[in-house]
Formats: structure tokens, sequence, C-alpha cells
């Protein structure tokens, strides 16, 4: 992908909070060298990349409101999925993908509990369960160790403590936080003071048991080592390109697990296409074939991992596409770079 397309497709991944502050600096290096930059050449490409975000801006600006507040979105039923839930008897989460099926069983419902959230259709309601489900479904609980990766203000950690688990919760160094724009969100942990536990566990029982330190998901310490059990929650895709990604699943269970122990992560599935995707920068989109090669993979060095499989989508708000800026709810999938994506999960147990 050459050109503007190419930029275009790049600008689409920048985080709105960030973009205004990105457009201004840019603007300064174009219209006039600050006296300390000096002799900094511009590379002319960036030019093309300063147009490309000043387009975006200014559809969003057209556009004015979210997208739930657009006519077409109020007309969309979003019905209860306490109204309308699943025989507790079917079965829960059998496919690799998000879809309203899921959020429908009773399941999601006791689990969303242990984290006071009701079901909700959004993709990361489902992410969190999907990975509770992990650990509940291999008796991850007391005496057992377990370690998050990036796991900003998420619950996993507290519930997990609930649960009678030790858990280590890291994230980013602050370099890699500052340079992504994450210590400016809500997405960005960088104490345990900043991980939510209020409501969940009782504050003395999370501070005995979880501890918090930063970890490069690029390179694992050694002595983050011997665990029963390992997360991430839509992480992967921004550790700088597909390989990197899958490098980290390899080492998330080779590295820091023992032999039976359990990790779960989730990320972003291109469902537009299996052939062109992003392949590499802050934010990466697996396509299908890149995960089944994953699971060869970890089929080959010794691992169990279950083969991906595609929700048959069978609920009208599996069709329904969240675009930028995002509504919030539902949420299941969305517009990301111009493909339509929804998350995925995968489990692996090591086995070597």
């Amino acid at each position: 992908m050459n050109g503007p397309s190419k930029w275009n497709s790049i600008a689409s991944l920048v985080p709105e909070p960030v973009m205004s502050r990105l457009l201004r600096k840019l603007r300064v290096l174009l219209d006039g060298t600050p006296p300390k930059v000096g002799a900094l050449r511009i590379d002319p490409a960036l030019k093309d990349y300063l147009s490309a975000l000043e387009t975006r801006v200014a559809v969003l600006e057209k556009r004015g409101t979210k997208s739930a507040d657009q006519p077409w979105n109020q007309a969309l039923h979003v019905p209860s999925p306490l109204m309308h839930q699943r025989p507790v008897s079917e079965p829960f989460m059998p496919y690799s993908t998000c879809s309203a099926a899921d959020l429908f069983h009773p399941r999601a419902t006791e689990i969303g509990a242990l984290f006071n959230s009701p079901a909700v259709f959004h993709r990361k309601f489902w992410e969190w369960v999907f990975i509770l489900n992990g650990a509940l479904s291999n008796d991850i609980g007391a005496a057992k160790k377990a370690l998050g990766f990036g796991v900003g203000t998420e619950p996993l950690p507290a519930v997990l403590a609930k649960l009678g688990a030790q858990v280590v919760a890291t994230d980013a160094p602050p370099e890699i936080g500052e340079c992504n724009g994450w210590t400016r969100t809500d997405a960005f942990a960088n104490s345990a003071e900043k991980l939510p536990y209020a409501g969940i566990v009782d504050k003395d029982i999370f501070k005995h048991r979880v501890q918090y330190r930063t970890a490069d998901m690029n390179n694992i310490a050694e002595d983050l080592a011997g665990f029963d059990f390992c997360w991430s929650s839509c992480c992967l895709e921004h550790l700088g390109s597909l390989q990197h990604g899958i490098d980290f699943i390899v080492n998330s269970v080779e590295k820091t697990l023992k032999i039976g122990g359990i990790a779960c992560h989730t990320t972003e599935l291109n469902l537009s296409s299996n052939d062109q995707t992003v392949e590499s920068g802050p934010t990466v989109i697996y396509r299908k074939r890149d995960l089944e090669a994953l699971v060869a993979l970890l089929r080959d060095r010794g691992h169990e991992v279950d083969d991906i499989r595609i929700a048959p989508d069978a609920h009208h708000l599996d069709g329904y596409v969240d675009y930028p800026p995002y509504a919030g709810t539902p949420h299941l999938k969305l517009q990301l770079a111009g493909y339509a994506c929804t998350s995925v999960g995968i489990i692996v147990k090591r086995g070597r």
C-alpha cells in the first residue's frame, strides 16, 4: 500500500485523545522549524500523513455526534440479556470470537457479577468474561499464581484475588506508555493504587494478594516465571507488528507458565479479509490465517490449544459495526483501519 491510501490507513489508527496534539506538533514542523530542532530534515511523506490526519478530524467533526446519536442507531433494538437468556444447558462460549449468543447465556451474567457488571453487548465485557471463564474452567483460584499483562484499569486482578489467587498485575513501563499515549487515558496503570477493587474484594485481601510491576511484553523478564495462569486483554496488537504479538503469546506460555499452566489472551480479529490487514504499527489486526498458523506452531511445540472457530453470528446485533467515535454499546464489532473487526480469544495449556 503506497501513497495517500497508506497514510489514510495509518491516520485511522491514531487515538482521538492524542490526535489534536499530534496535529499541532506536525504543523509546527511543516510550517516553521523550531530553533531547537536545528537542521532536522522533514520527510516529504509527513505532509501526506498530516493531510490524512486533518481529513479524519474533519470527518469526525462533520458527524458532530457519536454513533449512538444517529437516527439509524436509535432504531436499533438492543434486547436485555436477562429478558432473553438461553438455557443454562447450552454450551457457553463454544467459539473463539465475540458473539451476542455468549452474552445471552446465564454464565455471562454470573461471571459479570464477579466484577459488578451486568451483561452488556460490548466486546470488552466479552473479553473479560472469556478470560475469567478460562481461569474458572481450569480451577485458577486458591493457592494459584496468576500473571496479567497490560492490565490497565481492568477488574481482573481483583476478581482473581477474590477467587484466592496470588496475582502479579503488570503494565507497560512508563516510557512505553507515554510513547503510545496510554498514560493520558484510563487504560494505563502505573501503580497498584490504580487497579480497581472496590465492590469486588476487600481492600486488605486485595493488598495482600495483588502486586504491581512493569513488564515489557516484547521482552518478558526472566523472573516472571512459575505461574499457573497468565492473561492479556487486547494488548498484544499494540506490540509493533503481527509477529511481535505471536512471539509474545509463545513466550507467555513457555517463559511464564508452569507445565500444565494456562494462558488466555484476546486481541482483535479482521473479519473483512483473510489477506489484507494492518501488519505493523501502533495497532495491528490479526487475520484468521495468522491465528491458525499460531495454533499450528503452539501444537508443534507441544502445547494444547483449540482450533480458531469464528462464531456464526446469528443475532442481529452481530451484524452491527460500531464506527468511530465509538458509541459504547452495542459494540461487538468495530470499524478499525477500514476493516470490520471483533474480539477473538485463545486459550493455551502449556505441554512442556
